[in-house]
């Protein structure tokens, strides 16, 4: 048996309207930076994003540094396995958890 309370409709609504609202913000403020796919999870307030398409990991690791900057996101890790890096930063702005994951592939030899 699963105790514990259930999470309304409402409160999923409610969380995908904030993250929504603050993705606009971010979109405003960081009009210059290059785009990124977002998406709005309906998990409590939270947005993710990743880099689209391949590019050479130094354009990868600049672009994530920028967004990190901007969006002032302090964790950070990466990770290697099965010939790729993935990188992820994460933080909060207004209350909203924002993630921004890539991969850095190694290049054949």
């Amino acid at each position: 048996m699963v105790t514990g309370g259930w999470i309304a409709q409402a409160d999923r609504s409610r969380w995908q309207r904030q993250a929504a609202l603050e993705l606009a913000a971010i979109l405003a403020d960081c009009w210059e930076l290059p785009l990124l796919s977002w998406t709005v999870i309906p998990a409590g307030p939270l947005l993710e994003a990743r880099l689209a398409g391949p590019a050479p990991a130094g354009h990868v690791r600049a672009v994530l540094a920028a967004w990190r900057e901007a969006l002032r996101l302090e964790d950070y890790q990466e990770w290697a396995g099965g010939g790729t890096t993935r990188l992820r930063a994460a933080g909060r702005r207004d209350g909203v958890r924002v993630r921004i994951f890539a991969s850095v592939f190694e290049e054949a030899t």
